[in-house]
């Protein structure tokens, strides 16, 4: 699933994630309500790390629950120091969230409106929900189990329903979508993601192929390379991220942290190449857990320029 521009490797949209700046800061006050100075100082560090480009996840700001005078404000500082923001995703708002998938529908188009109203050239969400308890007390989240999309054919089909209402509003109002991989989810498996695109069947409905979300569980996961093999054709957005993971040839245990793009298991030089030869022309997306996350970004984003083509692919 292509787009309608090409780039070269100096000109590729690569936008950093958020995740480096505190969601909720010292004094309790979230990032989404926090004072001009608090922005000013997260878009200063953005800046500091060369980056132009921020998606805006629903976890730092909700651009739908924003107020115009705000958003203008919001905007207007990320401008002052360079950065544009072409993207919003809205994590753990699933729409067949049981008790709630009717209020995140509603959160969701109204999101895709604020989009619009912002400019923004992507609408990102997925399935996965809220963390649990576990998942909150752990070290690393992904180790911990957490909620589960049910083998239930009902439950398929309102996800496709109500996943193919929002990909009309966004065709409407002129914006791809694209659902993210995430473990345990009607997106959890290269071919159930394939298969849930194809049944919602809208040409600007896509995936956002984050492999790394899988290669990360401490269990047994799918080959990366089959894995990207098998999505990347749909792919019209694409976080990128990747861990070392080890386990015995007996699949018996597993462990898995985060690293650089280059150092870990999924081979980006080789992946990368092949979404670009099968037509993969969308903003790619820096994401990292732990650590010094803004700067694993930034070393990630260099990394990616060398890997991206000189001259625009044909």
């Amino acid at each position: 699933m292509s787009n309608d521009f090409t780039f070269t490797a100096d000109t590729w949209p690569i936008a950093t994630c958020l995740h480096g700046i505190p969601a909720v800061g010292r004094d309790g006050t979230t990032f989404h309500d926090a004072p001009a100075e608090v922005w000013d100082d997260a878009f200063a560090q953005v800046e500091r790390v060369g980056f132009t480009l921020a998606e805006l996840a629903d976890s730092h700001i909700r651009p739908a629950d924003l107020e115009p005078s705000r958003r203008e404000e919001f905007l207007a500082i990320a401008a002052s120091h360079g950065v544009g923001i072409p993207s919003v995703h809205v994590q753990r708002q699933s729409v067949i969230q049981p008790g709630r998938g009717e209020q995140n529908l509603a959160y969701a188009h109204r999101t895709i409106d604020a989009a619009a109203e912002w400019g923004m050239s992507v609408f990102s969400t997925g399935l996965h929900q809220p963390f649990t308890a576990a998942q909150k007390k752990a070290l690393w989240f992904w180790t911990a189990e957490g909620p589960v999309d049910p083998d239930d054919r009902d439950v398929w089909d309102l996800a496709v329903t109500r996943l193919r209402e929002l990909g009309r509003h966004a065709a409407e109002v002129g914006l791809p979508m694209s659902l993210e991989m995430y473990e345990d989810t009607y997106l959890g498996s290269a071919d159930s993601a394939v298969r849930l695109v194809e049944d919602i069947g809208l040409d600007n409905v896509g995936l956002n192929p984050d492999i790394g979300n899988l290669i990360r569980l401490h269990r047994p996961v799918e080959d990366w390379r089959e894995m990207f093999a098998r999505t990347l054709p749909y792919a019209n957005y694409w976080h990128v991220k990747n861990y070392m993971r080890d386990e015995d040839a007996a699949r018996t245990w597993f462990t898995a942290v985060p690293t650089t793009m280059e150092a870990g298991l999924i081979n980006y030089r080789q992946v990368v190449r092949d979404a670009v030869d099968l037509g993969f022309r969308g903003i790619i997306l820096m994401e990292q857990y732990g650590g010094d996350s803004l700067g694993v970004c930034a070393t990630n984003r260099d990394y990616l320029r060398t890997l991206l083509p000189l001259d625009e692919p044909r």
